[in-house]
């Protein structure tokens, strides 16, 4: 049995640089507040490189989410990877598979983020594999 669900919600964000190895790729560690239909804190290290075109640059991170997701609770994991092309941006933010525990095992799905300024807010389509 499956369940098929859709979230949203907001959350917060923090930003620490991190020493970084070279001048071309930053390195951050990124924190989170989640309200909404997931709630709880993410934990994230993000590479950044920009290029010598103004917009156009690209990021990874790998985040630890710890909370409740529709009553269940547990942690999970993020994969982020996302583009700018000289102001075009595209993002994929998915779910890790076999990467849910306690009530979220067997969790997976694919994050929506929209950042409109100070605001940043979520959808999360996600399936919860119940056995």
């Amino acid at each position: 049995m499956s369940i098929r669900n859709r979230v949203s919600g907001a959350f917060e964000v923090a930003f620490e640089p991190m020493s970084a190895d070279d001048d071309v790729i930053s390195r951050m560690r990124v924190t989170k507040k989640f309200t909404g239909g997931l709630t709880g804190v993410g934990s994230a290290e993000m590479l950044s490189a920009g290029t010598a075109i103004e917009s156009s640059a690209a990021y990874v991170a790998i985040e630890c989410v710890d909370g409740m997701l529709d009553d269940r609770r547990g942690t999970f994991i993020l994969q982020h990877s996302g583009l700018m092309r000289r102001g075009e941006s595209s993002l994929v933010v998915t779910v890790v598979p076999d990467s849910g525990t306690d009530e979220l095992l067997g969790l997976r799905g694919e994050f929506t983020i929209e950042n409109t300024g100070a605001v940043h807010t979520y959808v999360f389509d996600y399936v919860l594999d119940l056995s």
